[in-house]
């Protein structure tokens, strides 16, 4: 047996052991209110909080999601909130002001008190950018920010231990900045030490990936996975959405010199070997288009049977057949431009569409995607979307 495959069993053992919207007074609809019967005995499937601008501040809205897909707003929401990126897990969820990292507990009803923060603009090899998108690993024992520098400096990713369960933050290093590439979230596969992320940056095409170690710091594996060749122009990749075993989701859409669209972006899907490698069987002819217009977010939900596209014309869900070409499940589910989503494990996806001040839930079986009943949801310059299933 390999080094690496020991290493990966190790660290999943050792993971299993350790763990295992502005809500404004206008904008949650009476479907919502606690005095409605059906959804009082519906239960709780998830907590879901949206981040929304007011004025130079920030407050985040949160809502207990039912199993029948309505939604009920949190006691004291909206919170006050301290940036507009959010992500959240095992009990806590954090936000980033750009510079600063803040979490907040979860009291069992879905309430925030913020506990801690850390400066995390000082460990910045550069004078300026800062931390911006936020996500976890699939633990929630590391939290990892995009760090973003705005001078054209390359970019990199922060790593921070969550494993003492108070909130506080350990810092522990940085990638080295080799790339002005790592802009997008990574995706990590069901080992949790492999995760993927994909961009066009200057007319060049990168889909890369990182191998998380046991304390969660992140080395890039310097992987170069082929590019289907597009029937004009070449094809940009943007985001990766992996699925609990080795399969990868990856936007692919055709362009003219690097910039400009040829086409829809179509649906690529790569699968890891042992060494966190990427192999792709996707070719131009096998891979779905999509219409969502510019993809702007990608999820695989928690069966690992459905990938969500948002976009700037939409969102759309595909089947996910693991190494296997997707292949399409809806037409656009709602026009409004999405910007990020999230699926729980209870079959309900929920969408943040900033231009329209919505979030958006629907319920989604084998045979269809419907909206639930109460969406959406209006919120004044919403922002961030995070979900935490409680099933």
């Amino acid at each position: 047996m390999s080094r690496r495959r020991i290493c990966v069993l190790l660290l999943v053992l050792v993971e299993a052991c350790a763990s295992s919207v502005l809500a404004s007074s206008q904008a949650v609809p009476s479907q919502t209110n606690s005095s409605n019967p059906i959804q009082n005995f519906s239960p709780t499937v998830a907590l879901v909080y949206v981040s929304a601008a007011a004025g130079t501040n920030y407050k985040i809205n949160a809502y207990v999601a039912h199993a029948n897909g309505t939604m009920t707003a949190v006691a004291g929401s909206p919170f006050a909130g301290n940036g507009a990126y959010i992500a959240g897990s095992r009990g806590w969820l954090f936000s980033t002001d750009t510079v600063d990292i803040y979490s907040y507990s979860i009291a069992a009803d879905g309430a925030l008190q913020q506990m801690s923060s850390i400066n995390a603009q000082q460990y910045n090899q550069y004078p300026t950018g800062g931390p911006m998108s936020l996500f976890l690993d699939r633990t929630g024992s590391t939290l990892y920010d995009e760090d973003i520098y705005w001078d054209g400096a390359n970019n990199n990713y922060q790593s921070f231990d969550l494993t003492h369960g108070t909130g506080t933050f350990t810092y522990l290093g940085a990638t080295t900045s080799d790339s002005a590439a790592w802009i997008t979230p990574l995706s990590f596969i069901g080992n949790n030490m492999d995760g993927y992320g994909a961009t066009c940056v200057k007319g060049g095409a990168y889909i890369y990936g990182f191998s998380r170690s046991s304390n969660g710091t992140l080395t890039d594996m310097n992987i170069t996975p082929a590019i289907p060749t597009a029937p004009q122009g070449g094809y940009c990749p943007y985001l990766a959405a992996a699925d609990a075993a080795s399969d990868v989701a990856v936007s692919l859409t055709p362009m003219e010199d690097g910039f400009t669209p040829v086409g829809p972006a179509q649906i690529g899907v790569y699968t890891a070997d042992s060494d966190g490698d990427l192999t792709t069987n996707s070719t131009s002819a096998n891979m779905p288009p999509t219409a969502v217009g510019t993809v702007i977010d990608m999820k695989v939900s928690s069966s690992g049977k459905l990938l969500a596209i948002a976009g700037s014309s939409g969102l759309q869900v595909f089947h996910f057949n693991g190494a296997n070409p997707a292949t399409r499940f809806t037409g656009l589910i709602t026009k409004d431009e999405v910007d990020q989503m999230f699926w729980d494990n209870a079959n309900h996806l929920y969408a943040v569409s900033r231009s329209a001040g919505k979030l958006l839930v629907f319920n989604v079986d084998s045979k269809s995607c419907v909206p639930a009943q109460g969406s959406p949801y209006s919120i004044a310059n919403p922002q961030n979307i995070a979900v935490l299933p409680r099933m």
